[in-house]
């Protein structure tokens, strides 16, 4: 079935590897990776591996596509251990929204919006306690969240939209 959708799109790569060698990539080559298909419990395993190498299991948002209803989640899931700690990542949470906004609902500039915004809170020395550098003085996951919220510039039109009730 991979191969039947791979053959409709000729401009996607598609490579077929076993699981050992996806773990192998991420460590050596994360970034020749893109879209990972696979079933849940080698997801399960080789995402909690990508959040390693990304720095946090609070980074990475995940999506499980292909079915009658998308599924927009962040790779830890609810992480009811931190619940009420103020500790928390959100963005893993705002990251499978934006995935929401481009996948679920095609509005991929909404989605690009929050992904630049994302990077501009970052750019701004903002981090939540589990990547600050040593010296910084991190930020709980409300204070990220909203300083993310912030920064989403989205056009002039979709904004006035926005703010009267509407929808993107």
């Amino acid at each position: 079935m991979v191969g039947e959708v791979a053959a409709r799109h000729p401009g996607v790569q598609c490579e077929h590897m076993y699981v050992d060698r996806v773990a192998m990539e991420l460590v050596l080559r994360p970034a020749k990776l893109d879209v990972l298909l696979m079933e849940n419990m080698f997801g399960d395993i080789l995402s909690d591996s990508a959040a390693g190498i990304a720095g946090s299991l609070g980074l990475l948002p995940s999506a499980s596509l292909g079915g009658r209803t998308p599924i927009f989640e962040p790779v830890h899931g609810s992480a009811p251990e931190l619940a009420g700690l103020d500790l928390a990542n959100p963005v893993g949470a705002i990251l499978s929204a934006a995935m929401l906004l481009e996948h679920g609902l095609g509005e991929v500039d909404a989605a690009r919006a929050v992904e630049r915004a994302i990077d501009r809170t970052y750019r701004a020395g903002l981090r939540t306690f589990d990547i600050a550098r040593p010296g910084e003085r991190p930020v709980g996951p409300a204070a990220f969240a909203a300083a993310v919220a912030a920064r989403i510039e989205v056009g002039a039109e979709r904004a006035t939209a926005l703010a009267r009730g509407g929808s993107l």
